[in-house]
């Protein structure tokens, strides 16, 4: 009988150990993955999620440089700066949004 037992205990340690490791190959974090970037919360010009592609003295011309991102299929929000308009997007889309409001305007 005591063969029996030992086998089921064993048995039991056995499936306790898989289910372990099924579950850290599932939810754990490999030491391959780069840390996401998280923004100073005490930096007092931190726009969170946001960066900022341009500085412009108008609203109006922030908004012209705006609807251009729009139309390239580029978020963007207009925010106020000490003396100019920022023109903010986010992190993913910040090297497009740089080729779309560093070129030239259309031709006639």
């Amino acid at each position: 009988m005591p063969d029996a037992r030992l086998t089921m205990v064993l048995g039991a340690v056995l499936m306790l150990g898989i289910v372990l490791l099924a579950l850290r190959w599932t939810f754990g974090t490999g030491r391959d993955h780069p840390a996401p970037y998280l923004p100073d919360p005490d930096d007092p010009t931190g726009d969170g999620l946001l960066t900022e592609v341009s500085r412009v003295p108008t609203e109006a011309a922030a908004q012209v440089l705006r609807s251009r991102l729009t139309d390239a299929g580029i978020r963007a929000t207009v925010g106020r700066a000490d003396g100019g308009f920022r023109l903010l997007v986010f992190r993913a889309d910040l090297a497009d949004a740089r080729v779309v409001v560093h070129e030239d305007g259309p031709r006639e």
